[in-house]
């Protein structure tokens, strides 16, 4: 009886931390507008459905606002993550991951991100049946890993995703710290990953060699007194990093591919711009550039409007650190506070005709504050130059080297916890 509670809890809590939530907040906008309070698990929340509020929230009155995570959640990342934090300490580190994923930086990437990317599609190829997502999962991560740690021992790699994954499944549910459980095996792999980093750290030290990936600018930051981060502190954004790097890009990856797979037209479009390029590199004989991947115009656009469209990010959580007044409104301290990111990016005001998959609406910049895939303000990802420069590559080789079938009709959403298409969009695969 017992393990079928945990299992129940399990999927609950799945529920309300992805689709529960999202269907619920679209249909209170619907019937009672930009900004309403309701409850969520018990706590009281405002929520916010215009760029004016979100900007408002996230970036002109900030210090208002603190991140608000589930400690369960923290324990499983790690509480000084970045993404839970702020102050002094926010700064410093969102200074060094910026600086390790800012386009100068990881233009260097582009010829390892394009060996990740043709080892993933070539694995995919051959007519049977992959889950899209999930290997879109794969590919991301090791993009991240890439970034973290340049080129990593394939023994400490194999690891890191072993433990990695186990934490993946256990994030959203139920916290429990009965034996078997999900959430149980997630707080143990992530004690090993702890152990796992600590050992690639301490090869770093003895090796004396400052690295410029995202670990070297860890390791050798020191603030204004001198003093250089922790051990743990090195690891919880490790972790966090991959964490954030991982579902999203792979959730935006297989929507991309789902779009293209609708659109015969768009396709064909896209494939041009880039067997353009294939055709200027000898048929793909001389690697991608810099240059050619920051030129893929109407690819761009595909890829902003799918962002736009799935709104990976659906919304935010905040807590009002002391009362705040918003347009005669009071939001009393300890509220949460909920930007809405995908009502902002489906408003027909905003967006004309927000249903249907148009990316010549990006020929255009979208008007302030309400193109917000990343989040925005202080806590936006900083790691989004990286995320559409591996969708940028891996949509390259894919539409000039294969074509790709979506298995049965797969229009429906499900949220792991961000939105994906429906069964991972199973899909077949061939070179062509």
């Amino acid at each position: 009886m017992l393990m079928y509670i945990c299992m129940f809890l399990e999927k609950f809590s799945l529920y309300v931390d992805g689709g529960g939530v999202m269907m619920m907040m679209m249909i209170l906008c619907c019937r009672y507008g930009e900004i309403f309070k309701t409850n969520i698990l018990g706590c009281p929340c405002v929520m916010f459905a215009s760029p004016a509020a979100a900007r408002f929230v996230l970036l002109t009155q900030a210090h208002l606002f603190k991140p608000t995570y589930p400690k369960s959640k923290e324990r499983l990342i790690g509480p000084s993550a970045l993404f839970y934090q702020q102050g002094e300490y926010h700064t410093r580190l969102r200074k060094l991951v910026q600086g390790a994923f800012m386009p100068e930086a990881i233009r260097k990437l582009v010829p390892d991100v394009e060996a990740a990317a043709i080892s993933s599609s070539e694995s995919w190829a051959g007519g049977h049946i992959v889950n899209t997502y999930n290997e879109m999962k794969k590919f991301s991560f090791d993009v991240a890993i890439l970034a973290i740690f340049g080129h990593l021992d394939n023994c400490y790699k194999g690891e890191l995703k072993k433990n990695y994954c186990i934490i993946d499944k256990g994030y959203n549910s139920f916290p429990t710290r009965l034996p078997g459980t999900r959430y149980r095996k997630a707080v143990l792999a992530r004690e090993r990953l702890s152990q796992i980093l600590g050992e690639i750290i301490c090869q770093r030290k003895e090796r004396k060699v400052v690295e410029k990936d995202l670990l070297g600018s860890l390791m050798n930051s020191q603030d204004e007194k001198g003093q250089t981060l922790t051990d743990e502190q090195i690891a919880d954004n490790i972790i966090g990093v991959v964490f954030a790097a991982q579902d999203t890009t792979a959730s935006a990856l297989a929507w991309l591919l789902k779009y293209l797979h609708d659109d015969n037209k768009l396709l064909e479009a896209v494939k041009a711009e880039q067997k353009a390029i294939f055709q200027a590199n000898n048929q793909g004989s001389r690697p991608l550039t810099w240059a050619q991947c920051r030129d893929m115009t109407l690819t761009k656009r595909v890829i902003s409007e799918t962002l736009r469209m799935a709104s990976i990010i659906s919304f935010t959580f905040r807590e009002a650190v002391t009362d705040v007044e918003y347009k005669g409104y009071v939001i009393p301290k300890g509220w949460k506070v909920m930007p809405l990111f995908r009502n902002i990016h489906h408003n027909p005001e905003l967006f004309p005709d927000p249903q249907n998959f148009n990316p010549s609406r990006f020929k255009v910049a979208p008007k302030p504050n309400t193109f917000l895939p990343f989040g925005y303000g202080v806590h936006s990802c900083p790691g989004n130059e990286l995320a559409k420069l591996e969708m940028l590559i891996l949509v390259h080789h894919l539409v000039t080297k294969f074509r790709w079938e979506v298995e049965r009709s797969q229009n429906g959403v499900q949220y792991c916890p961000f939105p994906v298409p429906h069964n991972g969009l199973p899909a077949r695969f061939w070179k062509e």
